[in-house]
């Protein structure tokens, strides 16, 4: 494996797959590209298995993509198989892992029949952007399941240093909804930011752990900038690069004042109905979150859902840092110091918005945030409002907002729950400073959304 193996909450996901699938389901690993799918897939084959056998359909040779022309006879495709892979498996407790399967869509739907001759287990993995453009001729196996792998969440970064006590210390006054003082809240604070500075891919994190420099690790994560290009490229050779349009934008859209997804920045002309499958790709492929607004807070939220009225925040808050440092003239040393201390200025805000949405999405929350009009008492006329994320904890709304200072107003807030009368429940300021409560409403510090 090219990779260092760390440990991985999705691993648990795993287990829980084998344990309650016992061989009636294949394992697809949903992710972007670089997120560790090869790697974890390998390491739990290893420990979980008494034998495993990998099939890279990237390197794969034509006698072995050949095997799945007889897939209609079991035991001469496995003769076949073992032959040209060089290697056999017992039946019984043995997995076959199809790595990079979006190269080779035959194999995929090859899964239905590998599954219900049940000699082994099957795990996939592959980039979903080019599974979907080269799937579109294939039977998709109601045989698999499908499982998201997300970058690395704050918590899987301190394990990496060999930090296991500091996130369920800080649990445990997330519980309590009591500070953590201000000495520590500093120390968290500048953990936080290194995590989100370095991002949450696994070879970023590797290369930090190995003393690289910040120019050392941005170069790591540019390189999968670049992969994600080329990737988009491929996809776009029949949609007139909308895809990468999009893609290259992002910094620039999160960058807008409310950070609403505007056309007019990609093409004067560009209307959401010419893009609507270059956003789907760009969330289907993880490499973007996508958060749409609703049109009243009820509880099913798909059901007033506009999916043209959006925020597009990207996957992996390291990689936007990458993306916008493209553009800037400081050096990349210097801005890096800047993020981890928190001397950034204005720029801060949209970084925190897009990690607390990569953190909502890795929790398992789709997203949505919620414009309304309001006339305050004080005011003559109806005025615009926003809150930034909706979601629903504990079967009630929690409302979101995020602050990248101390900032302690709240009337969009208090204005939202006076427009819909909504009932007794908890609402989260998501800023840079410690625990503090105010009636219903919990200023909570940024790494504490890991709890959400």
């Amino acid at each position: 494996m090219n990779e260092i193996t760390f440990k991985r909450k999705f691993y648990d996901e795993m287990l829980e797959w084998k344990n309650t699938s016992k061989g009636t389901s294949a394992l697809m690993i949903d992710g972007a590209r670089r997120v560790g799918k090869s790697t974890i897939a390998e390491t739990f084959a290893r420990n979980e298995y008494d034998d495993y056998l990998i099939i890279d359909f990237i390197t794969a040779s034509k006698e072995i993509k050949d095997t799945f022309d007889n897939i209609g006879n079991m035991d001469e495709f496995f003769r076949l198989l073992f032959l040209y892979t060089r290697k056999e498996l017992k039946p019984g407790n043995s997995v076959i892992i199809f790595d990079e399967v979006q190269k080779f869509p035959k194999a995929r739907e090859a899964i239905k029949y590998l599954v219900k001759d049940g000699r082994y287990s099957y795990i996939e993995t592959g980039s979903l952007i080019s599974i979907k453009k080269k799937s579109q001729e294939i039977v998709i196996p109601s045989e698999e399941d499908k499982r998201k792998m997300y970058p690395m969440d704050f918590e899987e970064f301190l394990w990496a240093t060999g930090d296991t006590v500091t996130v369920p210390f800080i649990k445990s006054f997330f519980e309590k909804r009591i500070p953590v003082g201000d000495k520590l809240h500093r120390k968290f604070m500048k953990l936080f930011r290194t995590y989100f500075a370095i991002g949450g891919m696994p070879q970023s994190i590797n290369a930090y752990i190995q003393g690289k420099t910040f120019n050392e690790i941005d170069a790591v994560k540019r390189n999968i900038l670049s992969l994600y290009e080329e990737d988009l490229k491929k996809y776009d050779d029949d949609n007139n690069e909308k895809t990468s349009a999009i893609f290259k934008s992002i910094p620039e859209q999160l960058s807008n004042h409310n950070s609403k997804f505007k056309f007019s920045i990609i093409n004067d002309n560009a209307r959401y109905r010419d893009y609507v499958y270059s956003v789907r790709c760009l969330d289907e492929s993880m490499i973007g979150n996508y958060c749409r607004n609703i049109t009243a807070p009820e509880i099913t939220f798909d059901l007033y859902a506009e999916s043209d009225n959006f925020k597009l925040f990207l996957g992996d808050t390291g990689l936007l840092i990458t993306q916008i440092l493209k553009t800037s003239k400081t050096t990349r040393e210097d801005l890096y110091q800047k993020i981890i201390s928190g001397h950034l200025g204005t720029n801060l805000g949209m970084l925190f918005e897009n990690i607390v949405a990569q953190m909502l999405r890795a929790n398992g929350y789709e997203l949505f945030f919620h414009e309304y009009y309001y006339t305050p008492a004080n005011k003559k006329s109806e005025q615009k409002y926003e809150v930034d994320f909706v979601i629903v904890k504990d079967k009630h709304l929690c409302p979101i907002e995020v602050k990248s200072s101390d900032y302690k107003n709240h009337e969009s807030f208090d204005y939202f729950v006076k427009k819909y009368k909504l009932k007794k429940h908890e609402r989260f300021i998501i800023y840079t400073k410690d625990l503090f409560r105010d009636d219903d409403v919990t200023f909570l510090p940024v790494y504490m959304t890991l709890f959400l």
